[in-house]
């Protein structure tokens, strides 16, 4: 693997009789924006955890840059938690400073990094409040602060965008695509997936403790059938249902949708509803993510 590529290799962990996750296995590359999506209790958060040592892996190993993961690799790690973790009474500036100094930033260091962060995540109001004084959404800002505070080879983020309203979703998905061009691979959990999909390079799709499907948005849904609308108000009833590899799913005033099996070309639908006279619309819909991934998790999921 190429250098400060963070790989996690058949990464495996029992709690009792519960298997959370089984060889679980992919890389985050450098300057890469991975997306990590599952249901509630697929295995995002322990994966997330071992990463960081939180937790020892029984099987697998992590690594960063060719070699394993230790302490030190740790100090590197700009991490997220999903229950946020910062002192309630402390207030936003010295929390940050604390924490860069923490992960070994002289003092002076600490200090401007902490005050660009607040700055960059439009914290400056409050950098003088206790944590606990703050909305849940500007909580939310500094714990993303604390991550970046110390100038993190690696981060790995665990539901970064819940709770936060659409400016800051903006900022955060800004501030994430600033590291990942720096040559930081950024790794981050979200059930948000149009999100997931407008924004990462890659995506894990993890189900019951095993990765199910890895690769672009582009690949992950090359696969799946395409479907079209078509209207053309001359043709005939039925008109689409005799066409090989096509599927009529609806046929209404609004027109005729059909789903293409794989490798039928969709422009002998065009030359076919043409034949019929004009075509006011020709649309391909294209499966989302969201689609998907419903597929993935369901598929099997009752086995």
């Amino acid at each position: 693997m190429g250098e400060r590529t963070l790989e996690i290799d058949r990464v495996s962990k029992r709690f009792g009789d519960v298997v959370a996750l089984d060889a679980v296995t992919f890389d985050v590359r450098p300057g890469e924006l991975f997306g990590f999506v599952g249901s509630n209790g697929a295995g995002k958060t322990t994966t997330m955890r071992i990463v960081l040592g939180v937790l020892a892996a029984d099987a697998g190993e992590v690594r960063f840059d060719g070699a394993p993961v230790t302490h030190e690799t740790r100090t590197r790690i700009g991490y997220l938690p999903e229950e946020r973790g910062l002192y309630p009474k402390m207030k936003v500036l010295d929390q940050l400073v604390y924490l860069a100094q923490l992960h070994g930033v002289p003092l002076n260091d600490a200090h401007r990094s902490a005050e660009l962060w607040i700055e960059r995540l439009g914290l400056t109001e409050r950098r003088r409040d206790e944590v606990q004084k703050l909305s849940l959404g500007n909580q939310q800002r500094v714990q993303l602060a604390a991550a970046l505070v110390h100038g993190p080879d690696v981060l790995v983020l665990d539901e970064p965008f819940s709770g936060l309203d659409p400016i800051a979703v903006d900022v955060m998905s800004e501030v994430l695509r600033e590291k990942a061009a720096t040559g930081v691979p950024v790794v981050f959990s979200s059930h948000q997936l149009d999100l997931v999909e407008r924004l990462c390079d890659r995506i894990g799709i993890i189900r019951s403790g095993r990765i199910v499907a890895c690769g672009s948005a582009a690949e992950l849904t090359s696969g799946a059938s395409v479907r079209i609308t078509v209207r053309a108000p001359g043709a005939p009833a039925g008109w689409a249902s005799a066409l090989p590899g096509v599927r009529v799913l609806a046929e209404n005033g609004d027109g005729t949708v059909v789903e293409l099996a794989p490798g039928t070309d969709d422009q002998d639908v065009l030359a076919a509803a043409l034949a019929t006279g004009p075509v006011r619309e020709f649309t391909r819909h294209h499966p989302s993510l969201t689609e998907l991934f419903r597929s993935a998790v369901t598929e099997g999921a009752g086995t």
